[in-house]
C-alpha cells in the first residue's frame, strides 16, 4: 500500500523545482497522488477496508488543500502540476 524509496524518490526528481527539493506542494501533491492510486488499487480487492479508507480520505483532503493552496499563490504552476498528473479540476 505504501509507495517504496525508489518510486518516491523518483517522484521528488521529477516533480522538484530544484535540486534537493523534498517540501514544494509539486512533490507533495505528486506523492499525496501516488498514495491515493496505491489506496484505490487497494480497495477494488477489500472493499470493507475501512480503516484505511479513513487514511484515504486524509490524504485526499490534504492533497486538496494543497492544491488550493497552489492555485491561491501561483495559477501557472498549479495548471502546469494538474495537466502532469491528470487530475481532474
Amino acid at each position: 500500500m505504501s509507495i517504496t524509496a525508489e518510486r518516491k524518490a523518483q517522484l521528488i526528481q521529477d516533480h522538484a523545482r530544484s535540486t534537493g527539493d523534498t517540501g514544494s506542494a509539486e512533490v507533495q501533491v505528486a506523492i499525496l497522488s501516488e498514495r491515493i492510486s496505491n489506496l484505490t488499487e487497494h480497495f477494488k480487492t477489500h472493499k470493507k477496508d475501512n480503516h484505511s479508507r479513513r487514511g484515504l480520505l486524509k490524504l485526499v483532503s490534504q492533497r486538496r488543500r494543497l492544491l488550493d493552496h497552489l492555485k491561491k499563490s501561483d495559477q501557472g504552476r498549479y495548471q502546469t502540476l494538474i495537466e502532469r498528473l491528470g487530475l481532474r479540476r
